[in-house]
């Protein structure tokens, strides 16, 4: 049967302050956002599968999960917050193997650690891509994360969509070619829209009061923002949606903060 939203990305564990641990990734936090709109969300992932099962046992209702077994899950410690965030891994499940069977309507590539594949067997109606974590490098174990340059073979051949953040932005040449359309993230200023004519737009963000927490906040965009586009809403109406979703979000912390419908479509109009 098809799904409506599959993410293909790692689980991690993320180690926060205090030594909280919680669970965290792309793929979790896209997959959530999906399943809170209402959709029939699955996350393809790798790691340790009791130990992810145990992670993600809140959320059991709402999520399906495939996992392949590695020898650890992910672990990712998180130091500082917005743009003094610092990442270090503490362990890595390793790249997904073999090919990938996806029969979604939405197939989101979600990596934060160089994990994900370039093609997979079946049917993926629309493809997103959330490149940060193709982006990572790190030298050894519990090392800092860092960024390097995106290379071209890293991509899959087909690309509806894109997310990155500003600071990502330098690192991604090859998705900025106008091929690809593209939303760039940037805290509380506007996003910026790269539209495949070549114009660029920016979308305002709404306000949030006081930010708790911004721990998925790309990621709940992203989601948002991929799901309103295969519906078929225009890239500047998905923008919106999604910006708003990311506000529910950050008003919140943690998964539980991830909003459904109703929440977003009530702070879509928080914008002046």
């Amino acid at each position: 049967m098809q799904l409506d939203y599959t993410t293909v990305g790692h689980v991690t564990v993320d180690v926060m302050g205090e030594g909280i641990r919680r669970p965290g990734g792309s793929a979790f936090y896209s997959a959530l956002q999906a399943a809170r709109l209402g959709r029939r969300a699955r996350i393809v992932t790798r790691g340790v599968g009791t130990e992810i099962e145990a992670l993600l046992e809140p959320y059991r209702g709402e999520l399906e999960l495939e996992v392949q077994e590695a020898p650890c899950t992910t672990c990712l410690q998180t130091l500082g917050k917005g743009p003094e965030r610092a990442q270090r891994v503490l362990a890595w499940a390793g790249a997904l193997e073999g090919e990938l069977a996806i029969d979604s309507e939405v197939l989101h590539l979600a990596p934060v650690a160089r994990e994900t594949p370039r093609s997979w067997r079946g049917a993926a109606g629309f493809v997103g891509l959330t490149p940060q974590g193709l982006l990572r490098t790190w030298s050894q174990r519990e090392d800092r994360v860092r960024l390097a340059d995106l290379r071209a073979e890293q991509l899959p051949a087909h690309c509806d969509a894109a997310v990155l953040s500003r600071l990502e932005r330098p690192f991604c040449a090859p998705l900025l070619d106008g091929r690809t359309l593209v939303a760039v993230t940037d805290e509380a200023a506007p996003t910026e829209l790269l539209l495949r004519d070549g114009e660029a737009v920016r979308t305002a963000v709404p306000p949030v009061e006081r930010i708790r927490d911004d721990t998925g906040a790309g990621d709940v965009f992203a989601a948002a923002f991929f799901l309103a586009l295969a519906e078929g809403r225009d890239a500047r109406a998905a923008c919106a949606f999604a910006n708003a979703a990311a506000a529910v979000r950050l008003s919140g912390e943690g998964p539980e903060a991830v909003g459904d419908g109703a929440a977003i479509e009530a702070r879509m109009g928080a914008v002046g």
